[in-house]
């Protein structure tokens, strides 16, 4: 340990910088740092201790796995009196030359002493983008996934109503991921829109909740593209939620098609950094 890092870990932390980052998760491990794999943590961590010339302690909002991407993901670190008055300029440029080219900071802000990405964290906003159709999407093709035979969204959308509120999400999650935890989540909201991409047509389906369990969006999408297919009714999903068991649902949706969009924060919360005085 060098004398500028022991003299940090003796200081207390003075407040706590948020960054909002984006990535495209294609070339990572998901966003948790593992032993021996690139993870998108690992990167940002890897560039901060750079920066910052520090061990640091890094939290996210939620977790990606491998290949999901993310246009807002917030990771918060402790922070020292003199970091804070880093101006955001100096953030941007520093990020941009450390990070490599698929995981982009968006902002920067300081909260107070203690605040987490994850635990304060009040929402959290998932989209899922499917191409529908002979065409093969061509600038969308790593976003979204292609499904070929056409959906019948209206149905979708009325089946997906059975998600809102609080339930046991067990049915739609990584069987082993939930030995042993309480798999209940509140979804706020859930919705289906068409967009327009890079001039390719895509359906996406938006999920808003307090928590998500692991890989419990691609599940719930898998699950709705049977209902669209035809292959199940739409009061099918309504009974996979209620029988809690993994095997009840459908399958799970190809990674490369869910983009982490949004974290909500209490109003206040979170105050841009200030850049530097003309």
């Amino acid at each position: 340990m060098t004398d500028v890092e022991a003299s940090k870990t003796a200081e207390e932390p003075a407040g706590t910088l948020v960054f909002r980052l984006g990535y495209d998760g294609a070339a990572y491990c998901g966003f948790a740092e593992q032993p021996g794999q690139t993870t998108v943590a690992g990167e940002i961590r890897r560039a901060l201790e750079t920066f910052l010339r520090r061990p640091i302690e890094l939290t996210c909002a939620g977790r990606t796995d491998s290949g999901v991407h993310a246009i807002a993901q917030y990771v918060s670190v402790p922070a020292f009196a003199e970091e804070l008055r880093i101006p955001r300029s100096r953030w941007m440029r520093a990020m941009a030359a450390l990070l490599p080219g698929d995981i982009a900071l968006g902002e920067v802000y300081h909260a107070a002493p203690g605040f987490s990405a994850r635990f304060d964290a009040r929402a959290r906003t998932y989209t899922y983008r499917i191409a529908t159709g002979e065409a093969r999407p061509l600038l969308t093709r790593n976003y979204s996934w292609w499904h070929r035979l056409p959906l019948d969204v209206d149905a979708m959308d009325r089946a997906a109503a059975c998600l809102v509120g609080e339930h046991d999400f067990k049915s739609f999650c990584k069987v082993a991921s939930a030995v042993g935890k309480p798999t209940c989540r509140n979804v706020h909201a859930v919705s289906f829109a068409r967009e327009v991409q890079m001039g390719e047509e895509l359906i996406a389906f938006t999920i808003t909740g307090n928590a998500f369990l692991h890989s419990m969006v691609r599940t719930i999408v898998g699950s709705l593209v049977e209902v669209g297919s035809g292959h199940r009714d739409e009061a099918w999903l309504s009974g996979a939620l209620a029988a809690c068991d993994r095997q009840a649902a459908g399958p799970t949706a190809p990674a490369r098609g869910l983009c982490f969009m949004e974290v909500s924060y209490d109003d206040g919360v979170l105050s841009v950094c200030p850049d530097a005085r003309a």
